[in-house]
């Protein structure tokens, strides 16, 4: 009776051992193809604030594909990035408030830009910022294959002639997939996501000014790659108070060239 209870009690603790171990490589395949396989709304999420936030991919698996959203530094360094798919009026003045606080910025330009905005894009240019390839039509690129999407890089680049120095670029609405990021690789650009951004975007809904502070201040990290869109109404509005709340947390500014 005792080795008859005995092989029942081994053969309980084997199968919830196989059944943990099932669920355990279920759970990792499922991860991996959220992280790299399916497509992905890039994400992160603060733990700490002053720190670094945790994205929905590693600083270890996008650096195999020249990828990155974040410096790994202790550095009081940040990357300042526009997105601007369309002009709403704001980019000049932008333009000014970086120009008084000499500070380098990036901006993602997509074709539609380009083709209506010729002068502000020279301006941007002229100035000394990064023009970023944000795509010749702003599509989900996850549905490229390697032709459509060497197609929409390619021809942003002829619109922008030499304006675009070291090839950058930034996945339109941050929706990405492991096979983008290995065309982009492949097509010698760097993809650049961010760590530190807020709802701007939305033209019929602009936060207020205190929303901005409230999300782009204590959140602020070493090597932080900032998100701001150029279309934002708020983001004109705060920047200059923005740019001097970060230079007096004793942040200096560096062009995304020098990531």
């Amino acid at each position: 009776m005792r080795d008859k209870k005995k092989f029942v009690y081994r053969t309980l603790v084997f199968l919830l051992a196989a059944a943990i171990l099932v669920q355990g490589v279920g759970i990792f395949k499922k991860t991996r193809a959220q992280a790299v396989g399916t497509i992905i709304d890039w994400g992160i999420h603060f733990e700490t604030e002053g720190e670094a936030p945790i994205g929905n991919a590693t600083t270890e698996y996008l650096a195999q594909y020249n990828a990155y959203y974040v410096e790994s530094t202790e550095e009081k360094v940040l990357y300042l990035t526009f997105d601007a798919g369309y002009e709403n009026g704001y980019t000049e003045d932008i333009l000014d408030v970086l120009k008084a606080h000499n500070v380098p910025a990036a901006f993602f330009l997509t074709g539609h830009y380009v083709k209506t905005n010729p002068e502000l894009m020279k301006r941007i240019a002229d100035e000394g910022h990064v023009i970023g390839n944000h795509t010749v039509n702003h599509p989900d690129m996850t549905t490229l294959d390697f032709n459509a999407f060497k197609k929409e890089i390619e021809e942003m680049e002829t619109l922008v002639y030499d304006a675009i120095g070291k090839p950058i670029y930034r996945p339109p609405s941050g929706k990405f997939n492991e096979s983008n990021l290995e065309y982009a690789d492949t097509l010698g650009y760097k993809t650049v996501f961010w760590s530190l951004a807020y709802a701007d975007w939305d033209n019929d809904s602009q936060p207020s000014a205190e929303t901005a502070f409230t999300r782009m201040v204590p959140r602020l990290h070493p090597g932080a790659i900032v998100l701001l869109h150029s279309t934002s109404e708020t983001n004109r509005d705060v920047l200059d108070e923005l740019l001097t709340r970060y230079e007096n947390m004793g942040y200096t500014f560096k062009s995304l060239y020098e990531l």
